[in-house]
């Protein structure tokens, strides 16, 4: 199919998966309420538009925690991408790497760390969980810095596992799981060869290295639930504060005085999210959590977010709203899943492509000068 927009890679990607991963990448929590407000709810912000400002060219370049950005974009941290397209996570940051800003592999990625961190010629984001295992944090957070990783980001909206209805239906979880995505592979022949035979092996490379054993897709789920610490509370972050001398993001602020907490407790960044709408339905999305909680610590640490962002002018809505830069998800995901690396380069392309049409035309020629300014007041 023709991919002219940023959005045409969902399609692409349905077409291509078997069931289970498309619903697992596209789904959310419960009734995905805050899955459809995250995406409805940046749509609804007005931008204002301006002409005859002079702008000239457009300079999408930010520095992030010492590091130039080729504009404010990273790669979330998103579980399981290697099942996306052959050694997933390689290929994205690669992707990310030749188009100039960061990517974070994840705690559950398929690839280890020791295999993603040497592919690329800048240094990638860690994103580490809050795990019952302490031993396995160290472990982590150790190999990382091995491995040449500065930022750390640490996600805390995840103390248990959200109620995802999709993935029972679509044979990630439930009964006959196993036999019910071995039976999607087959319908899906050009996945299978590339990703499900050529793309092993399929297990949580970053928790197998530590036990020592292979961690596979179906325990996937099982593993997550048994691991997940819902008693953690701010002073046992300290000892990973501690540890890391880094820049460390906390991910999955909603509140305001959540955030104000993460700079008592000395975070260099905060990541406004609720998870791309996967963990608590109901909740504020993150373009309608983001002003007050801007308003709150702009300034006294880095603000990203993610949930919802999906094209070009979700990105400037972020920044005017009061954030430094966005996280994307599902966005790149899809387009992993369509056309492997070069799908994510294109992808971020298209992002750029959009930002500059959206910057000129209300009066930004570089992006500190985006702000408040640049929404419409209705």
């Amino acid at each position: 199919m023709i991919i002219s927009s940023p959005g045409d890679f969902r399609e692409a990607a349905r077409r291509k998966l078997p069931s289970f991963l498309f619903h697992y990448i596209d789904g959310g929590a419960y009734a995905e309420q805050t899955l459809r407000r995250n995406v409805e709810d940046w749509g609804d912000v007005a931008l204002r538009q301006r002409v005859l400002g002079g702008v000239g060219e457009v300079d999408l370049t930010t520095k992030l925690f010492d590091e130039t950005l080729s504009l404010p974009v990273v790669l979330a941290p998103v579980g399981l991408t290697g099942m996306y397209a052959r050694r997933g996570e390689v290929q994205a940051a690669k992707a990310a790497a030749a188009r100039g800003v960061p990517f974070t592999l994840s705690t559950v990625s398929v690839c280890p760390i020791e295999e993603v961190a040497p592919a690329i010629d800048r240094p990638m984001w860690f994103q580490l969980y809050v795990l019952r295992d302490r031993g396995f944090m160290k472990d982590a957070l150790e190999r990382a810095k091995a491995a040449g990783v500065k930022t750390l980001v640490f996600t805390v909206d995840m103390p248990v596992p959200g109620a995802r209805y999709r993935d029972a239906h679509s044979g990630m979880s439930g009964p006959n799981a196993e036999v019910r995505r071995m039976v999607q592979a087959m319908t899906h022949p050009a996945w299978a060869w590339h990703v499900g035979l050529r793309g092993t092996p399929h297990d949580l490379g970053n928790v197998s290295r530590y036990l020592g054993k292979a961690t596979g897709l179906a325990d996937y789920i099982g593993w997550l639930g048994a691991n997940f610490d819902p008693s953690i509370s701010w002073k046992d972050l300290q000892w990973i504060r501690d540890f890391w001398d880094g820049p460390m993001i906390i991910k999955g602020i909603l509140d305001p005085e959540d955030a104000k907490d993460a700079v008592s407790f000395g975070a260099d960044g905060i990541v406004v999210s609720n998870h791309g709408g996967r963990q608590l339905d109901g909740v504020l999305s993150s373009a309608r959590a983001l002003p007050a909680i801007a308003e709150a610590v702009k300034g006294k640490l880095t603000i990203l977010t993610d949930s919802g962002v999906r094209n070009g002018l979700d990105v400037v809505r972020a920044l005017a709203l009061g954030a430094d830069a966005v996280m994307l998800g599902r966005a790149f995901v899809y387009a992993l899943a369509a056309d492997g690396q070069r799908g994510v380069e294109t992808l971020l392309e298209l992002f750029a492509k959009e930002m500059r049409v959206a910057m000129t035309l209300t009066g930004s020629s570089k992006i500190a000068d985006i702000g408040p300014g640049n929404i419409a007041r209705l």
